[in-house]
């Protein structure tokens, strides 16, 4: 049956508080939030099994990497859009099935092809997870400290799945081959089917409009070319085909806008980007997911490439960097109380950018401190930013669009983490094999050159292969280079946090703490 309730209290001075079976239904949720990390850092630590089975070029890794996110980024907007027509529960169980179903089909790949398919699949059901999480617990959690403590929750099991999958995942790559890793996503899905209809309501806008297609179509060709674009143009420079699809990207992104305009039940609201305030929180929401990703995933590199651990210590060592990340979650909520949201942004910009230094020091000899302390500190602060922008963003939302604000929210999240991934890996690549091919040692024949400028795990299998002095000066060579394009973006990393600390001071300083008094969600994101 469809809830009304958060409409019923959104007139009222005070909001219910929730009860149990509310906090039930939110463990529930945090059951796709878990494996979402999981997820992501199982296939970071797979990579170079990965790459030694399927043999991908180092564009192929890249998009088996990146397409998770980017139709994850894609559909987010449909799916938002979606869950508030035919019920937010009712999405959540489809992509749960579709998701495991995807899952096995990942497992099962033999080919870098087929892998990159089933990891389209993945984010195409991944799609309808976070949104329908996230307008849940706005509406489960009407009273604003219960709501900003429950999405602290929410970040926290992300990041909790960030560390439980390197240790989950260092065993079953060390153990079994690298697909196991997507099999993890099996039996949790399973496990949401089951406890879904017992501990979650369902919510749909009362009056949601229909579904409108070519909106969907625009808005997926819109992101698709735009991010081949920029990740064409980080790797290769300009040329006819980045020009033509970034040009695509933007008339068909022009059109996409002029219809949303236009259509009454638009699938993204444009009225909200008028908004500096709520803009500021999505460029800030976006940039730090940004810049944290794709740190991660280089680090996740840097471990087993550069410092040769194996899967499951560098599993280990990738615990306390997301262990930072469960505090910065569980710590937000408690600050914000008797803070203004903007002076712990601002503070915690400022850590990450001290953090994004630290990781600008990291050279070959420099081992595993000033790596994992310039992690710990970037996640640390990363994760309670964006828990308190989720919480502005979706708390700004009326009651009937509060899935496609979930969709408008978690798509600059995943649009964020594709593109750090894309863009940061895409920097490093150009960095290593500018800085490879400048200093190839003496000794390595032409095949074995272009593999190793391929990739570091190319140069590091390459190696193997190879004896005496070549082969020992081609390995150093190639961890210096990688090490060289983790500083540039750490540096990168540094500025983007100072900016947006300036942003922040000037846009949101006036929105007040949770203590204060209460406060109705749309004036406390008016100019």
């Amino acid at each position: 049956m469809q809830s009304t309730r958060a409409d019923e209290v959104s007139n009222n001075q005070s909001s219910p508080r929730a009860t149990w079976k509310e906090w039930a239904g939110l463990a529930t949720l945090a059951l796709p939030t878990l494996l979402i990390g999981v997820d992501m850092t199982v296939l970071h630590l797979a990579i170079p099994s990965l790459t030694a089975d399927l043999q991908p070029t180092s564009t192929q890794l890249l998009w088996i990497v990146d397409i998770y996110g980017f139709l994850i980024a894609g559909f987010l907007l449909t799916m938002g859009t979606l869950g508030d027509r035919i019920g937010r529960r009712k999405l959540l169980m489809i992509g749960a099935f579709a998701f495991a179903l995807a899952s096995l089909f990942a497992a099962l790949s033999t080919s870098a092809e087929m892998l990159i398919l089933a990891r389209a699949l993945l984010g195409i059901a991944g799609a309808t997870l976070m949104p329908s999480t996230l307008s849940l617990i706005r509406n489960m959690f009407p009273d604003d400290s219960q709501r900003t403590f429950a999405i602290s929750i929410w970040m926290m099991s992300l990041i909790a799945g960030q560390a439980l999958g390197p240790l989950v995942g260092g065993v079953l790559l060390t153990y079994f081959w690298w697909g196991s890793a997507f099999l993890i996503g099996v039996p949790v899905m399973g496990l949401l089917l089951i406890l879904a209809p017992f501990t979650l309501p369902e919510y749909k806008a009362p009056n949601p409009g229909r579904i409108d297609l070519q909106s969907v179509a625009l808005s997926l060709v819109t992101i698709l070319s735009s991010i081949y674009a920029i990740k064409y143009l980080v790797r290769e420079g300009f040329g006819l085909i980045a020009v033509l699809s970034l040009a695509v990207g933007l008339i068909v992104g022009w059109i996409f806008i002029r219809r949303q305009q236009r259509l009454p039940e638009p699938m993204l609201d444009l009225k909200l980007f008028g908004n500096r305030v709520f803009s500021a929180l999505i460029a800030m929401h976006l940039l730090t997911m940004f810049m944290v990703a794709g740190m991660k995933f280089m680090g996740a590199q840097h471990l087993q490439l550069v410092l040769d651990l194996s899967p499951i210590q560098a599993g280990l060592w990738m615990v306390p960097i997301a262990t930072g990340g469960v505090v910065g979650a569980l710590l937000a909520s408690f600050f914000v109380r008797f803070i203004r949201p903007a002076y712990v942004i601002s503070l915690n910009l400022g850590f990450a950018a001290l953090g994004y230094g630290v990781l600008a020091q990291v050279d070959v000899s420099s081992g595993l401190s000033l790596l994992i302390t310039g992690l710990v500190m970037a996640t640390f602060s990363v994760t309670m930013i964006t828990a308190l922008t989720t919480d502005l963003i979706i708390s700004s939302a009326p009651d009937d669009k509060v899935g496609s604000a979930s969709g408008v929210c978690e798509t600059s999240a995943e649009f964020g983490i594709a593109m750090g991934i894309a863009v940061l890996g895409s920097i490093s690549a150009v960095v290593y094999r500018f800085r490879l091919e400048g200093s190839m040692p003496e000794g390595v024949s032409s095949d074995a050159e272009a593999t190793a400028t391929e990739t570091l795990a190319g140069a590091v299998a390459v190696s193997s292969e190879m004896t005496g002095m070549p082969a020992s000066a081609l390995l150093m060579t190639a961890r210096d280079a990688f090490t060289d394009g983790l500083v540039v973006n750490a540096i990168v990393g540094l500025v983007t946090m100072l900016v947006l600390l300036v942003m922040c001071l000037s846009l949101l300083r006036h929105i007040p703490s949770t203590s204060s008094k209460p406060r109705e969600p749309q004036p406390a994101m008016d100019d």
